[in-house]
């Protein structure tokens, strides 16, 4: 089978962490090409994966299969300008938050087109990142599709791409919303007298272990929480604590702040 060529406009993490992926399945770094602008990213990817970066695009990038948008929502449209008569022809991914496939189309004259939200884990092989095709998009485009993020943890398809906003919200902005609590149980570890070693080592086995507990069990959080919440016990105080200070509701405000922030995303950048 012919190995599709892949272009990648922009080299940041998401990026390295989708290259990284490649690379780890054997993928030939020969049908890899990177557009990246700034000299210190060019100098990482060579280092890590011998691929030799491009500062702009040009008629190169004609032979691309599959383009790759891993840039930064403001300057999106800017790029696609540039590109679009070098990738006529190609498959289009955009892992750019809030960027809707409308505009992305229209930008680079093509209806193959598929959006998607992944998350920063991915840079372990431990990320998830859910996928919105448009029509145009064939069944061997959503392979092809499959095959480039499967290394970097699950995926799975959304049926309507408004639903990607909701999925920035939960799991694109997510692993931020873990780190603050983490931040949290660890500071107060250390005002309760632990190490902040010991403080950050209980504090991610817990997260981990949690997490874990949660994917293999078939009952649902509230009841996993519930099980470890005696009335009158330490959990029972410090989930009294949150109730009583509105954290739950501030959560999900927090939560719906994201999504709409998402939304104006395409609003302010996808004219």
């Amino acid at each position: 089978m012919t190995t599709p060529h892949i272009t990648f406009i922009g080299g940041g993490n998401m990026a390295s962490a989708l290259i990284g992926g490649l690379y780890k399945q054997g993928y030939d770094a020969r049908h890899i090409d990177v557009v990246e602008p700034y000299a210190e990213a060019c100098d990482k990817l060579h280092a890590q994966f011998g691929i030799t970066a491009l500062n702009k695009p040009g008629p190169a990038l004609a032979r691309a299969s599959l383009v790759v948008w891993a840039v930064k929502p403001q300057t999106f449209k800017a790029a696609a300008l540039e590109t679009r008569f070098h990738t006529k022809h190609a498959l289009h991914l955009s892992v750019a938050a809030g960027i809707r496939s409308d505009s992305i189309a229209s930008w680079l004259g093509t209806q193959r087109v598929v959006r998607a939200m992944p998350n920063t884990p991915a840079l372990v092989g431990m990320g998830v990142t859910a996928l919105f095709a448009r029509a145009a998009a064939s069944a061997e485009d959503r392979t092809l599709i499959e095959r480039v993020i499967a290394p970097t943890g699950q995926h799975l398809w959304v049926d309507q791409e408004q639903q990607l906003d909701a999925v920035t919200a939960l799991s694109g902005s997510g692993p931020a919303y873990v780190f603050y609590f983490l931040e949290a149980m660890t500071q107060a570890g250390v005002d309760m007298g632990l190490s902040a070693a010991q403080a950050h080592q209980l504090a991610i086995g817990t997260f981990v272990g949690a997490s874990e507990l949660a994917r293999s069990s078939d009952e649902s959080p509230a009841v996993l929480r519930e099980r470890v919440t005696s009335k009158g016990g330490t959990t029972y105080a410090a989930i009294t604590s949150m109730e009583q200070d509105n954290v739950h509701n501030a959560f999900m405000r927090a939560m719906h702040a994201a999504r709409h922030r998402a939304h104006e995303l395409g609003d302010e950048f996808g004219a």
